[in-house]
């Protein structure tokens, strides 16, 4: 049975918007032969609905296992985590599985796209594991397809396509759910400048419609995007701050496209 939480927050940080994810002194042990390791060590945080945030680390940092418990891949040691309002500890294997399908869109660094399978159909996917009709799947689909600018695209395979154009399928997959969260792990990681650049522009786009959008990078240019940034070292918050994303996303997209021009003269 799912129970939710109406209103989760600390006397730290407050906010007047919805909360997406709530962490409450989270704790993630791992056994490994006779030690134990703590992955994360007591981690607080809210993120709000319309945030685009930028979680940082280094190998190690617990970053992943930060973004495993925030995507329902995983589960908490100890400690507290509510999903837009879900109390994460109250469910079961098949409730874990709803809510991810339900509430998060998911993008990777591996695209995950079947290759013999068209644009429009990998996007489908979620809806069908939904239940939701055939006609409405692919109307949803295509719309999605052409809120990241694939319209002309629906029927190309993954072949077909270039890695920019198969990252931004996987965002049109993530969205077409209508998700809470947009969760995205080093959506770049595979990509040249130039495809970065554009798939980036896309996640600043679907934040200024209001999506809420999670970013896990280690890259400090990406995290330029996003409007505050998390940062990690030895499974605790070492700092949480706001930035100006217009102002630095600017300064990186002319950096950018200047060593581009050069390295093409």
């Amino acid at each position: 049975m799912i129970t939710t939480v109406a209103d989760v927050h600390t006397d730290t940080q407050r906010t007047t918007q919805p909360l997406v994810i709530a962490l409450r002194d989270v704790v993630k042990q791992y056994r490994m032969g006779d030690t134990d390791v703590q992955a994360l060590r007591g981690v607080s945080l809210d993120i709000a609905r319309g945030d685009f945030v930028a979680i940082m680390g280094a190998s190690g940092s617990g970053k992943s296992t930060l973004m495993n418990i925030v995507g329902c891949l995983d589960v908490p040691t100890r400690g507290h985590f509510w999903l837009d309002g879900v109390d994460v500890r109250t469910l079961d294997d098949d409730d874990l599985a709803r809510i991810r399908n339900r509430k998060i869109g998911f993008v990777f660094q591996s695209f995950n796209l079947l290759p013999r399978m068209s644009a429009v159909a990998n996007v489908e996917l979620p809806l069908a594991y939904a239940g939701v009709r055939p006609k409405e799947r692919r109307r949803r689909a295509a719309l999605a397809l052409e809120a990241v600018g694939l319209g002309q695209r629906m029927g190309h395979q993954p072949s077909e396509m270039s890695g920019g154009q198969q990252q931004r399928a996987a965002v049109a997959r993530a969205i077409v759910t209508n998700p809470a969260l947009i969760l995205a792990d080093e959506p770049t990681g595979n990509l040249d400048t130039e495809s970065s650049l554009d798939v980036m522009s896309v996640f600043a786009a679907l934040h200024a419609q209001g999506r809420t959008v999670v970013l896990i990078t280690h890259e400090d240019d990406i995290a330029a995007y996003a409007e505050r940034v998390v940062k990690l070292r030895d499974g605790r918050i070492v700092e949480d701050y706001s930035q100006d994303a217009a102002a630095a996303r600017g300064t990186h997209v002319a950096h950018a496209h200047a060593s581009h021009a050069g390295a093409t003269r």
